[in-house]
């Protein structure tokens, strides 16, 4: 099924100098570049991409508890609350602020299942966790047990949309 899906590869690939090797790895599966470009996203549209709504909140805080309890680390002396959507609206705020901090390339990918194609080249959200030979296994081993005492988002190098729905509707915002 020939499908669209939006990639962004986020300012900590872009400070690394990893934009040219990431675009190669989809480029070379077999999935067309269709469009792309390269900005300093502004705040509003990055809290659109990041909404503000209950389930968005509660996935987001729902993964950070799961990587602590996995863990055995204390959220409250990390982020003073144990609260799934409060841990999500902090989450948003640190993701907000890094794809504002620097220059990010947006791009359209085409092709057969492109999304799933595309999750599966990006890797776990969560570095530490992605499989070698994905993009996030192979250049970054960040975690939520690491970036959360130091009050920051992951650094997991890029952002690939997660269903059909979501990247037609990431596409229309960023395009």
């Amino acid at each position: 099924m020939l499908e669209r899906t939006l990639v962004l590869i986020k300012p900590d690939a872009v400070q690394r100098g990893l934009v040219g090797e990431i675009i190669s790895r989809f480029e070379r599966i077999g999935l067309i570049l269709d469009e792309m470009k390269l900005l300093i996203p502004d705040e509003q549209i990055v809290k659109k991409h990041y909404p503000d709504d209950l389930n968005w909140l509660r996935n987001a805080g729902g993964k950070t508890i799961e990587t602590y309890q996995k863990f055995q680390l204390n959220l409250m002396d990390d982020l003073g609350t144990v609260d799934v959507i409060e841990i999500g609206k902090i989450i948003r705020k640190w993701l907000i602020q890094h794809l504002t901090s620097g220059p990010t390339i947006a791009m359209i990918l085409s092709g057969n299942h492109a999304v799933e194609v595309t999750r599966k080249i990006v890797g776990s959200t969560i570095p530490l966790f992605a499989e070698l030979g994905t993009i996030r296994g192979d250049f970054s081993i960040d975690s939520p047990d690491y970036s959360t005492p130091q009050k920051r988002v992951l650094m997991n190098l890029v952002h690939a949309s997660e269903s059909l729905s979501e990247a037609n509707r990431e596409i229309n915002l960023w395009f």
